[in-house]
């Protein structure tokens, strides 16, 4: 089957994928695999194959927000991938998470657009238990800060005249915000497959603790490094369970 959007045939794609929002990242987690090979790259749908640790896997970008990231998400699902990992970077709702932290979703605050369109209101967008465990798990393995709990899925990365309930979402209990995993989570459910999330913290989205944003640092491209590792070694893991 020909997937039109990623511009790949299914085929060519095993049953593990991790996923990304950089197309430069999905080839830094391709450079960890043997015998990695690039099979497209499509508007910001960047598809690499290989094998880490004797599983064969496939690593994509899906660019930045919701509605383009589910695009990936349907088509690599509908391609045949059972089991999906997003990496990628969030803001920080508390000091106890400064940037380089890592953080394992284990649901999402749907407060973006589109799953709205895709289930009703009131229906969780959940984490695979199983893939929640293996993440946290090895990620606790790479040293470091590491937490696991609820992060929130925005459409609006810049502020606007319109406030956004971060203090209620703080206090509600989530860790971070970022701007996929609740539709990686939606479409996994309703399409059959099984998903989790790690991000590492690169700012503070909690206007008390920001400070000038700078995603660029040391702290955080190890923290990068860190989750790229343990995603991998989760995936290692899931697909020999």
């Amino acid at each position: 089957m020909y997937l039109p959007i990623l511009q790949v045939q299914s085929e060519e794609l095993p049953a593990c994928a991790i996923v990304c929002g950089d197309p430069r990242r999905a080839a830094a987690i391709a450079e960890k695999l043997m015998d990695a090979k690039e099979l497209a790259f499509a508007r910001e749908y960047r598809t690499f194959v290989g094998e880490y640790d004797g599983v064969k896997l496939a690593v994509v970008s899906h660019g930045v927000g919701s509605p383009g990231a589910a695009v990936c998400f349907e088509e690599l699902i509908k391609g045949g991938v059972k089991t999906l990992i997003r990496v990628g970077t969030a803001g920080s709702y508390s000091a106890e998470h400064p940037a380089g932290s890592l953080i394992v979703s284990t649901a999402a605050v749907r407060a973006e657009g589109l799953t709205s369109q895709l289930v009703p209101s009131g229906f969780p967008a959940v984490a695979d238990s199983d893939v929640t465990s293996a993440l946290y798990e090895s990620a606790l393995a790479g040293g470091g800060v590491v937490q696991k709990g609820i992060t929130v899925t925005l459409d609006a990365f810049f502020s606007g005249v319109v406030d956004i309930p971060h203090k209620q979402y703080k206090a509600a209990g989530a860790l971070a915000v970022e701007m996929e995993i609740a539709a990686l989570y939606i479409v996994a459910t309703i399409r059959g497959a099984r998903a989790g999330a790690i991000v590492a913290i690169d700012g503070f989205a909690d206007a008390d603790l920001a400070a000038e944003y700078d995603p660029h640092t040391d702290a955080v491209s190890n923290a990068v490094e860190r989750e790229i590792d343990a995603a991998l070694g989760a995936m290692a893991k899931l697909a020999r369970a």
